[in-house]
């Protein structure tokens, strides 16, 4: 049976079957399986007492799964390493090898091969939306740029096929079959069971993710431990994450998101710059049933809490076997989970952190504050904020859709602030186009660029009926420092000048006028009548207390006029905030009036003890802390506000003697009460190498002050090498503490014998 005229220009599967033809020019027929009888095992067998016979079958094929794995640097996948029935994942635009044994040697001048591919969850593969591949087998390729499928060697009844596909097919789990004909002769066809799954593919110079730098590459991809950064400028916080992008159940759900949550059909699942877009938003549950339900309330109920999240593979896990969201995340677990997602398919991917992230509302690349008589500010007007801290990834790939400069590191994130194109998504966003404050680009630059460069603006709002007056600007306080893991190390990179150039810099301020030139709101810029400058002040903390400790804040007044002195009206306070800058209640405030003496300094001071700052404390033990002064006899008012943090203690964890591969090791768990008051229901949560879950080690005395509350827990270690144990502790008076060990586990002696 032929093809119809009207099906020439179709490319739906059966047609695309038929106009593939292997080694010759005739329509590839239908391909009935052959009459012979089947053998147990469902595979035609050939009668022994007959001659060769003609029709070439597929006995078997050998996935050389440890020699693809290594090449293609997918040896860890859980999918290469089941027991029963493991699945290949490969790397596009790089070759693989099968090993297919046949009913017959291959003889080249008689017998047609051909392979075919499609897309496992396409309902209508099609060739012109890259779902479906048709491969001929040939003794050698010159094609860099599309699939191909090379005979390597010949031997017997056995031979060895080098696949290589397109550097820009579809990532997705693709289905195999062989189509074998005789010239003339009888055709066969042989469904292979084994999905095949393509990853991008960062080794590849024709991949749009190609990543030179090996270091990067190595910690972007393979990497499957890491470090997010929380706390607060002056007090950063360095928390493990565990990516775990190779476990079970991982890449499956990462592509299962990006098509049936991202919507990422046909050949756009091709492109990693409609992926991380669309990831972006289906990390999020807001628009579209998404991996995971943000909560930055203080009810958890029903969920976990995002601080006891040690890593992505139990959120994911949980959310591919019931397909809800999984409850609860905050800016760091979105982007854990989406790190993880991006390296599991192979798109390089880290965790940022910017240091006082602003929320811009309004697009009018200002942040703006107003404030009440007594310097609170008026939560109601404030639609803006800034955030202590916030996480977000970059994925590393180029952008032909904007020009090849602007590839390189592109921002995306997945934590629900503000829609873009009617989604709660931010990016891909190209990293030179905010460094050049160009707004406009795709996708959502104005918005990243706010977020890193903004300017404070605080106001004293007086009435419906009065006029705004202007209390001062802040050119400085805006992503006061950009940060990521370093490659290989377990410390941070410095990456805020990849981002935008040296504040107060001449060439920081043209790239913000260039960009609020291109902004459309009417508060884009104001600038202060800085008339009054004689005093000068100072807002000042203590950055090292630890939580348990008083801490005080000063404002530092210097007053420069040689002759005049000046009174001056203080308002000190102190709120507790959360790290998305929300404020909550008022710890502290005092008020002084003073007299600035000519050519002196004068100092006033708020201290703040535990108790007061104890029940009112928010999650992050950040405090909002601000003045508002007042000259008489003048017309001149001056608002400043910082954050600052309690430091919480760290978990330390300590081996009690030496990790051997296959061998119990045990190790000590503890941390020391920091608080004037003692610790219960003490619990920590750990995360050992070896162990099948985290295990949950309860404390059962309370815990005195300067007291340690300590448990023992043993694992073994499955595997040599450097190794990672991640705890958290938590009890009711003191949350969100957490640590980890790095160590090396030495292999053991039938490894040792078998690398000799």
């Amino acid at each position: 049976m032929g093809i119809k005229d009207c099906c020439r220009d179709c490319s739906c599967f059966s047609c695309f079957r038929a106009k593939f033809t292997p080694n010759d020019e005739s329509p590839l027929q239908p391909l009935p399986r052959p009459k012979e009888a089947e053998g147990a095992d469902g595979v035609p067998f050939i009668d022994s007492s007959k001659e060769e016979p003609d029709i070439l079958i597929i006995r078997s094929i050998n996935s050389n799964i440890q020699e693809n794995g290594f090449n293609h640097h997918t040896a860890r996948y859980e999918l290469m390493n089941r027991e029963i029935e493991p699945e290949l994942v490969v790397r596009r635009g790089q070759p693989f090898t099968l090993d297919i044994q046949l009913s017959r040697p291959y003889k080249e001048e008689k017998d047609g091969i051909s392979f075919i591919f499609t897309v496992d969850d396409e309902d209508k593969p099609s060739f012109g939306q890259g779902t479906l591949v048709g491969v001929p087998l040939t003794k050698k390729t010159d094609k860099h740029y599309a699939w191909s499928a090379t005979l390597e060697s010949a031997n017997e009844n056995n031979i060895k096929v080098q696949i290589t596909s397109a550097p820009d097919c579809v990532v997705a789990k693709w289905r195999m079959e062989i189509d074998t004909k005789i010239i003339d002769g009888e055709a066969y066809s042989y469904s292979w069971d084994t999905g095949i799954y393509m990853l991008f593919n960062p080794w590849c110079k024709h991949d749009q993710v190609y990543l030179k730098a090996e270091d990067w590459r190595e910690e972007t991809v393979l990497q499957d431990i890491g470090l997010i950064y929380r706390g607060t400028f002056s007090r950063i916080r360095p928390c493990i994450w565990k990516y775990e992008q190779f476990e079970k159940d991982v890449l499956e759900c990462s592509l299962y998101l990006i098509k049936n949550i991202g919507k990422i059909h046909g050949t756009f699942r091709s492109d990693p710059v409609f992926t991380a877009r669309a990831l972006s938003a289906a990390v999020n549950s807001v628009d579209d049933n998404g991996a995971v339900m943000g909560n930055w309330s203080e009810d958890f109920s029903g969920g976990t809490e995002p601080t006891k999240w040690i890593g992505s593979m139990d959120i994911l896990r949980k959310y591919y076997k019931k397909k809800k969201p999984v409850k609860y995340g905050q800016c760091w677990v979105f982007s854990g989970v989406l790190t993880t997602i991006c390296r599991a398919v192979g798109i390089p991917c880290r965790a940022i952190t910017n240091y006082k992230s602003a929320h811009d509302t309004q697009s009018s690349l200002t942040v703006d504050y107003f404030m009440d008589e007594n310097g609170k500010i008026m939560e109601e007007l404030n639609s803006d904020s800034i955030w202590n801290f916030h996480v977000w990834n970059e994925v590393w790939m180029l952008r032909p859709d904007l020009g090849r400069v602007y590839g390189g590191w592109q921002a995306i994130d997945a934590t629900p602030q503000e829609q873009s194109q009617d989604m709660y998504r931010v990016g891909p966003t190209s990293l030179i186009a905010v460094k050049l404050g160009e707004v406009k680009r795709p996708y959502d630059s104005g918005f990243l660029f706010a977020e890193v460069n903004a300017d404070k603006v605080y106001w004293r709002y007086k009435g419906p009926n009065e006029p705004l007056k202007l209390l001062g600007k802040d050119i400085r306080g805006i992503g006061k420092l950009i940060i990521t893991k370093s490659p290989g190390r377990w410390q941070f990179d410095d990456i805020t000048h990849t981002y935008k150039h040296p504040e107060t810099t001449e060439e920081e301020r043209v790239t913000m006028f260039k960009a609020l030139k291109q902004s459309e709101n009417l508060f884009a810029r104001y600038y202060l009548n800085e008339d009054f400058n004689d005093i000068q002040f100072s807002l000042e903390t203590r950055d090292d207390a630890k939580i348990g400790q008083p801490f005080n804040v000063s404002l530092v007044m210097k007053n420069r006029s040689r002759t005049k002195d000046y009174k001056v009206d203080v308002i000190l306070r102190v709120d507790a905030v959360t790290y998305t800058g929300k404020v909550g209640d008022c710890i502290k405030q005092d008020r002084y009036n003073v007299s600035v003496k000519h050519e002196s300094v004068h100092e006033v001071k708020i201290n703040v003890t535990y108790d007061e700052y104890r029940k009112k404390i928010l999650d992050q033990a950040s405090f909002n802390v601000s003045c508002l002064v007042t000259v008489q006899d003048t017309k001149f008012e001056y608002y400043e506000q910082d954050e600052f943090r309690v430091r919480k203690p760290d978990v330390k964890i300590v081996l009690l003697g030496p990790a051997k591969q296959n061998q119990e090791v045990a190790a000590d768990v503890y941390v020391e009460n920091p608080l004037p008051i003692a610790l219960k229901k003490c619990e920590f949560i750990v995360d050992a190498p070896g162990l099948e879950r985290k295990l949950a080690l309860k404390v059962r005395n309370e815990v005195l002050p300067g007291k340690k509350a300590m448990a023992e827990f043993k694992f073994v270690p499955r595997e040599f090498g450097n190794q990672t144990i991640a705890a958290k502790f938590s009890s009711k008076e003191l949350e969100d503490v957490d640590g980890f060990l790095n160590f090396f586990v030495e292999p053991s002696k039938e490894e040792n014998g078998s690398r000799l």
